[in-house]
């Protein structure tokens, strides 16, 4: 049985996509572990079929955070041993190749961003510089790779010359679905950090008759709330804070639309494809999204969203009301996406992941 090791920056409870990935290595036979640290606020994870690690760290953010994690993670890594080594993003993939190549193992990159483009990252030139540098370094060596998007896949591959596929980031599907009759709230689900449109989806909550719930935390928490408690309208605006997938499962279906908002800050956020776009979907949820390129190829095919150029709170607010006020579009957006549910789904995006450790030697 084959030992994979995976290593992300975040406390590994809430992180839906690497819980599918484990999984279903685990029940392919694969002795799966996800390392990841303690949080303040860090709650007991539940039980999986793999193992769940979390290191202790003195910093929580911030450069200090990564010297130390990455340095607590090199050397948790150098007495382990493992198969195959898989860095989840750019953050945490220097300890893991080091401990490859010093163990003379496969390294995997899953790029679940385009790290070097990130909003805060690609504002601050010395951190940028930095980053790029290691990843110039890195990713020109490894040949096992894969991320969440085509847009990404292509950018990377054609500037290090070395393959990616796309694994998306799409939920189970689930059979005999209760589609509920939707409430009257909208929903935002997702970390709280720059360039997600938050602010200006607050202020348009001034315009729509209904309720805005954000479930989530994230870099600017603290900001949003004490932005949405000043508001006129603020008793619209309902924080549900941390919900765990299962949880937040029950949210998303009982939501009368969904919101996916980014702005365009650097190539990582225009080239996105999040995992709330296809969670969306699958609960019969119609949305409004973004008219960036993964997003408009998709709803070209399937027609599950209304798009939007930009998060001028006018736009949102009047993209809202329309999807809200216009049953004819509502419904065939629902009837829509609950047909590309079942081609967007993991059973189907699992079948790459799994040839692709397969596959590799």
């Amino acid at each position: 049985m084959k030992k994979i090791v995976f290593t992300v920056t975040n406390d590994i409870t809430y992180d839906q996509r690497m819980e599918r990935i484990c999984t279903s290595l685990s029940s392919k036979y694969y002795d799966v572990t996800l390392i990841g640290f303690f949080k303040k606020r860090s709650v007991k994870p539940e039980n999986k079929p793999y193992k769940q690690i979390r290191l202790p760290v003195f910093f929580r953010k911030g450069k200090l955070f990564y010297l130390e994690y990455n340095f607590r993670l090199f050397w948790y890594l150098v007495f382990k041993k493992y198969d195959i080594y898989c860095g989840v993003d750019l953050d945490t993939l220097l300890p893991v190749y080091l401990n490859s190549r010093i163990k003379r193992k496969p390294c995997v990159y899953d790029a679940h961003e385009y790290y070097t483009e990130l909003p805060e990252i690609v504002d601050r030139p010395l951190i940028k510089k930095m980053w790029t540098l290691l990843e110039r370094f890195l990713l020109p060596r490894i040949k096992y790779n894969y991320t969440v998007g085509y847009s990404i896949a292509e950018t990377l591959s054609k500037k290090y010359k070395q393959p990616y596929i796309v694994v998306r980031n799409v939920p189970l599907l689930s059979e005999n679905e209760q589609y509920v009759n939707k409430q009257n709230f909208i929903l935002y689900q997702g970390a709280l950090n720059k360039g997600r449109g938050l602010e200006n989806l607050m202020l348009a909550m001034e315009n729509i008759d209904t309720q805005l719930y954000i479930a989530g935390e994230g870099d600017l928490s603290k900001e949003l709330r004490s932005f949405a408690a000043q508001l006129p309208h603020a008793k619209k605006i309902r924080f549900l804070g941390y919900v765990r997938p299962a949880e937040l499962k029950q949210y998303t279906f009982q939501a009368k639309l969904g919101v996916n908002f980014i702005e365009n800050m650097g190539l990582s956020y225009y080239f996105s494809l999040s995992n709330k776009f296809f969670d969306y979907i699958h609960a019969g949820l119609p949305q409004v999204t973004m008219n960036f390129p993964e997003y408009k190829k998709l709803n070209d095919q399937y027609k599950v969203a209304l798009l939007i150029d930009d998060l001028e709170p006018v736009t949102i607010s009047t993209s809202i009301n329309k999807l809200l006020a216009d049953t004819t579009l509502y419904s065939t957006l629902k009837n829509n996406s609950i047909i590309a549910a079942k081609e967007l789904n993991w059973q189907k995006e699992e079948i790459s992941l799994l040839k692709f450790y397969d596959d590799i030697r």
